[in-house]
């Protein structure tokens, strides 16, 4: 991505959605179309590679100058599907989390007030321009969400070992990611009333409205299979934990709920320390 997000994104899951081509207009369908036919499409690896290599220009780059045109490519029962990488988007949005992120003194090194100033007015002239602008990926750093679970079930994770490593990833149809969505807030609203998962979950649910309905969604672990042993990694079975949380809610069930959440918890305090360690 950028210098801004690299620099505090040593290891990151992603929230990503695959449209159909139809899903976009001329002329970016057709660029997508041949895009997809190309032999040598790049993947994750090459994307963080890109990545940092924002960190070398000096002065320092806030965000890329142009945006990609690079994509993340499936097929979905036969219908080619694509997930723009909108890296100098993401940067922008990576940008106004920073002071959130990291101490007053380590970002103004990292990237000076001047750049980010510009950086910022760069992106409010854009966004003039392109006011219903999202982004098909979303980042999270040393962790999941416990609200992205809510979209899959166990049944469609998949945990295997491909050409840069391990992979473990869920991917499902957005009318299901939808419908769970919609299940998981009406439990938590009955159970809970309010609360920081709740805003969450209505946020993503509110993202996942702007795309196509014959969308793929897919969270993918990305760089924190790195920071798990690999038999922690096998036993990694989140989404069922927060279903089954969701289903004790429903039922009234607090003990188990409480149970399902301390699986999770005590899961991710372990890369979480990985995290305070680095």
């Amino acid at each position: 991505m950028t210098l801004a997000s690299s620099v505090i994104v040593p290891y990151a899951a992603y929230l990503r959605v695959y449209e159909p081509l139809a899903a976009f207009p001329e002329p970016e369908r057709s660029h997508w179309a041949r895009y997809a036919k190309r032999d040598d499409l790049p993947g994750a690896q090459d994307e963080l590679r890109r990545s940092l290599a924002d960190l070398l220009p000096v002065p320092p780059v806030a965000v890329p100058v142009h945006e990609s045109a690079d994509a993340f490519v499936t097929a979905v029962d036969g219908v080619t599907c694509v997930c723009p990488w909108r890296t100098r988007l993401r940067g922008w949005l990576a940008l106004e989390e920073l002071p959130e992120r990291l101490p007053g003194p380590l970002l103004d090194a990292a990237l000076p007030p001047v750049v980010r100033r510009q950086a910022v007015a760069d992106y409010e002239r854009w966004l003039e321009r392109n006011p219903d602008a999202r982004p098909w990926i979303r980042s999270a750093t040393w962790h999941v969400p416990v609200r992205w679970f809510v979209l899959f079930s166990d049944e469609e994770r998949e945990y295997t070992k491909g050409d840069d490593g391990l992979i473990l990833r869920y991917r499902t149809p957005m009318v299901q990611a939808r419908r769970r969505v919609a299940r998981g807030l009406k439990v938590l609203k009955e159970a809970l009333g309010e609360g920081p998962l709740i805003d969450g979950l209505v946020d993503v649910g509110r993202w996942l409205e702007e795309f196509h309905p014959r969308s793929l969604v897919e969270l993918d672990y990305g760089g924190l299979v790195h920071t798990v042993p690999a038999g922690q990694l096998e036993d990694d079975h989140s989404a069922a934990d927060v279903a089954e949380g969701l289903a004790a809610l429903r039922d009234g069930d607090g003990e188990r709920a409480g149970a399902a959440y301390e699986r999770l918890t005590d899961r991710w305090s372990t890369v979480r320390g990985r995290q305070n360690a680095s």
